[in-house]
């Protein structure tokens, strides 16, 4: 008699090696050691609930439900994971929701409703010390707001005229989300800002992370109290500053030194030492502005410099980098924006699968954990085939 053993083909085999790396990482021990204990009945298990969800869109879906219609047929008899329906993922996120939190401008009467959820941010933080994320030589903090367009229940109106939410998210290293603050969309980039940034750099206390080399972040955060937070936080800071608070300090750069910008285009960058925020009490501390003007095609004049430029202002206290080294150093910060790409893309932030702030809240944070390890996956298959780059999208593969 002959005996033949065989196992099911599978499309999407490929996935079962991410999963073992994912093991390789322990990262179930962090989910059982962070999210609340499942009742010992529960058919599934936290590692099988995230198996589940990040098997989605490594295996090219885009929102929740794929679950069922891209991997119920492939995944009946995983050796791995047992794998969930979407009914299950979304009740189980939607059981580590926290209550939304509701607040005020102290001019109008307008209700801000945002929502911070510390189980998901601890782990994360926790996920990204696992990785070694701040023990890279230089540790290197972005923050920025970005709306998700959604017509979710309960969504505000953006400044962009649509409905949406707009969180707030720092990136660590150019790649990784460390934190997320959501908020509904009528909620602004510099509305209430300090507040936000004071929770983040306390989580980071919190998980005994004292060291941020660099903190970058746009005009949004060109407040008094917000560089005096950041200042006492990191080492050095590079934040946008609006012309209409500096621009009258343009006129008094006497040097302009000629160079190209990302484009090939001649720009012209300048700097001077300047004390801002004198109004709101600053008296000592004086800053670097370093600014940087580009002709404009239309040929209207400026009328504080009486030249035809469109200017762009950062204010530093970074005086140890050259002028050239500092721009740079802040113009890479666009890389932030391209995560909001990414996330929005591959990582299902466009498809958000609740009708509820909170829950959405939830939802961000495991797609974003999903992006972390991503960047693990692809950095050692990088290592493995030469012709796989660290910077292919998710999108690029079907695992």
């Amino acid at each position: 008699m002959k005996v033949r053993y065989s196992n099911n083909i599978n499309a999407f085999g490929g996935v079962n090696f991410v999963l073992q790396e994912f093991d390789k990482l322990k990262i179930g021990n962090i989910l059982y050691d962070n999210l609340p204990s499942l009742s010992p009945k529960s058919s599934y298990s936290w590692r099988d609930i995230f198996y589940s969800f990040s098997s989605i869109y490594f295996c090219g879906g885009n929102c929740m439900e794929d679950a069922k219609t891209i991997l119920a047929n492939q995944f009946g008899s995983n050796p791995i994971f047992n794998l969930c329906s979407p009914d299950t993922l979304l009740r189980r996120m939607g059981d580590l929701c926290t209550d939304q939190l509701l607040c005020n401008t102290k001019r109008g009467n307008v209700e801000h409703q945002y929502n911070i959820n510390q189980t998901m941010t601890d782990m994360n933080i926790k996920l990204l010390k696992k990785l070694g994320e701040f023990n890279k030589d230089e540790v290197v903090l972005d923050y920025d707001n970005t709306i998700i367009f959604t017509e979710k229940e309960g969504c505000k109106m953006t400044y962009k005229r649509d409905y949406g939410y707009q969180p707030g998210v720092g990136i660590l290293n150019e790649q990784n989300v460390l934190y997320i603050e959501n908020r509904n969309g009528n909620s602004d980039a510099k509305a209430f800002q300090l507040d936000t940034l004071e929770r983040m750099f306390q989580h980071l206390k919190d998980n005994n992370i004292s060291r941020i080399d660099k903190f970058r972040a746009d005009a949004a955060s060109y407040q008094y109290d917000v560089v005096k937070l950041v200042e006492k936080n990191v080492t050095s800071f590079y934040i946008g500053a609006r012309n209409s608070y500096v621009e009258k300090y343009f006129a008094l750069i006497e040097d302009w030194i000629k160079t190209k910008d990302q484009t090939g285009e001649d720009v012209y960058i300048g700097e001077i030492e300047y004390r801002p925020f004198a109004q709101q009490g600053n008296r000592d501390n004086k800053y670097r502005l370093l600014v940087k003007k580009k002709l404009r095609k239309d040929g209207q004049l400026n009328m504080f410099t009486n030249e035809s430029y469109d200017y762009h202002a950062i204010v530093t206290n970074d005086f140890s980098s050259s002028l050239d080294e500092a721009i740079k150093c802040y113009n890479r910060r666009g890389a932030c924006e391209k995560q909001f790409d990414i996330l929005k893309n591959d990582f299902g932030w466009n498809y958000l699968p609740f009708s509820n702030l909170s829950k959405n809240t939830v939802f961000l944070y495991f797609s974003a954990i999903c992006r972390n390890l991503y960047n693990v996956v692809i950095s050692n298959l990088s290592k493995v085939y030469k012709n796989v780059n660290i910077h292919y999208r998710m999108k690029r593969f079907i695992f």
